[in-house]
């Protein structure tokens, strides 16, 4: 006992030594001078500049409700073709490459297909009916005034004239649409012609591969996409329930994954009038413009819409606080004994879905200075 004295003594006294320590090292960390009352900070200005706390004034600013909800970017129909092979064949020869700008009428590919001379044949042979039909028709009626004929001859080679007429017109009207791109009866070769001006976007053919047309009775492809994108369109979709609020010429803000600090800003230029069935939602259409050419086709976006915008006292979102129900803010109140005062504020504010800014219903004025960054540190201080 006497020789494990010495040792439980020095451990005693180390112990003070430390414990001396943490009170030194703490009222050195306090400033001298009175302390706060409650609800209030005081920092040093070196206190302030270490925790990184900004300070901003209060103004009346512009501020709206903002609807979020996902799009995804579209062409504009007004500046983009769809071109489809009217006739069944074999693609021969491509004109058009990928990237590619091309005018009204150039040449995009060149298929060859039997049916080129299968139009051309109809035509031909509806022709030599309506002059076989209408000879018998004519040779009818002149037989019939001369009363060596009947009626019902009469009416049958009318009929007959009038069904050949008709078929001569389909076989025509059926050629006509061919003549829109450029036909070689001779080769039987049917050329693809770009229908507007524009840069080449998709080409879904290679050469030599088979080609439904469009009036063979089978589904037909797109075989080439033609437009411009310098605008383009982003389809959105609008719950019901936020519906009434989005108009027609509304600024939206979009942002895609591939720039995720860009943000490009457009205007809500239609709303459907109809609602989805299954997802309940009513398709917005926003227009952009897209003169870097950043954004692409089929790109998914996150959309914002601005709704119900009015000049009102707001403060930034990330400048509240919330204590249980309550929502609160830091003001700056001055100086005391060369120390910047920070008084805990109740407030009362419309926290507006996705909006950057917070109207103050009730707990602030024009021209106070509040803490908009690192406000959490000066809670954990109280």
């Amino acid at each position: 006992m006497t020789r494990g004295f010495p040792a439980a003594a020095l451990g005693l006294v180390a112990l003070a030594l430390a414990c001396g320590g943490c009170h030194r090292s703490q009222a050195a960390e306090r400033p001298e001078g009175p302390e706060p009352p409650s609800g209030e900070v005081w920092l040093t200005p070196e206190q302030v500049r270490a925790a990184k706390i900004e300070v901003d004034t209060i103004q009346l600013r512009d501020v709206d409700d903002t609807i979020l909800t996902s799009g995804h970017v579209v062409l504009d129909d007004l500046k983009s073709g769809h071109v489809f092979s009217p006739v069944t064949g074999r693609v021969v020869r491509i004109d058009a490459q990928l990237g590619q700008h091309v005018k009204k009428g150039d040449p995009l590919a060149v298929i060859e297909s039997p049916d080129i001379g299968n139009v051309v044949s109809d035509v031909h042979k509806a022709e030599a009916d309506l002059i076989a039909s209408e000879h018998d028709y004519k040779r009818k009626k002149d037989l019939f005034e001369h009363q060596a004929g009947s009626a019902a001859d009469l009416e049958t080679a009318e009929d007959n004239w009038r069904r050949t007429r008709a078929e001569v017109e389909r076989a025509r009207q059926k050629a006509y649409l061919l003549r829109l791109g450029n036909v070689s009866t001779v080769t039987q070769t049917y050329t693809l012609s770009a229908p507007i001006d524009g840069e080449v976007l998709i080409r879904n053919i290679n050469p030599g591969i088979e080609v439904q047309g469009q009036y063979g009775g089978g589904t037909a492809q797109e075989l080439f996409t033609i437009g411009e994108i310098d605008s383009v369109w982003v389809l959105a979709d609008v719950y019901e329930m936020d519906l009434a609020r989005v108009h027609v010429g509304a600024p939206v803000a979009v942002t895609v994954v591939a720039y995720k600090d860009k943000t490009f800003t457009g205007r809500v230029d239609w709303v459907s009038g109809i609602l989805d069935p299954g997802t309940r939602t009513a398709r917005v259409r926003c227009t952009f413009e897209n003169k870097d050419g950043l954004l692409h086709p089929e790109m998914y976006a996150t959309v914002q819409i601005s709704v119900d915008e009015k000049r009102a006292l707001a403060i930034p979102r990330n400048s509240l606080l919330r204590l249980g129900d309550y929502r609160v803010v830091f003001v700056e109140t001055g100086e005391s004994g060369g120390r910047v005062k920070f008084a805990r504020t109740p407030v009362d504010v419309d926290e507006g879905e996705s909006s950057p800014w917070l109207e103050v219903r009730h707990g602030l004025d024009v021209g106070q200075k509040i803490v908009v960054s690192g406000a959490i540190l000066l809670s954990q201080r109280m």
